[in-house]
């Protein structure tokens, strides 16, 4: 149900690109700005973080999950957007591992809520046909039927 919550809370972008690495850390934190959850310096705050850390949001190959540390400057909430880029964003010239298409930006206030959004996310990262879809996806509604694609019960089994 994750990717149905970003569908209805409006925290989604889909984006031409090409774009340079730090505008599309601007660019997927845009949807979460606009309804409140953060500010634009909390943009900076994570392209600072990956200028003295290296690309460390790029968790797989084609997926970025930006974020910075909990309570950041600019945060106001917890909760995660979505942005898929139709061109690869290259974290790392010459490192094709270090691109990402697919954008799940994360920001926390709630360290329980943060703990459940991240269990969400993993039902939707370890499963190689949702990520597929998500790649291909073009338009808010096909986050709707991806999302029924995604078994958040394989968490339990995963866990157990």
């Amino acid at each position: 149900m994750l990717l149905k919550e970003i569908y209805e809370r409006g925290h989604y972008a889909f984006v031409e690109g090409p774009l340079e690495w730090r505008d599309s850390i601007r660019e997927c934190c845009k949807p979460l700005e606009a309804t409140g959850v953060i500010d634009p310096i909390y943009a900076e705050e994570i392209i600072a973080c990956v200028e003295k850390h290296g690309p460390y949001i790029v968790l797989v190959p084609g997926v970025a999950m930006p974020h910075s540390t909990e309570n950041a400057t600019g945060c106001h909430g917890t909760a995660i957007g979505f942005m898929r880029c139709a061109n690869p964003v290259h974290f790392q010239e010459g490192d094709p591992e270090k691109d990402a298409q697919i954008f799940f930006t994360l920001c926390s206030t709630n360290q329980e809520e943060h703990f459940a959004n991240m269990q969400r996310l993993y039902a939707i990262l370890t499963d190689d046909a949702v990520v597929a879809k998500l790649r291909e996806a073009t338009k808010p509604e096909d986050l709707l039927e991806i999302d029924a694609m995604v078994d958040e019960d394989k968490l339990q089994h995963d866990q157990a």
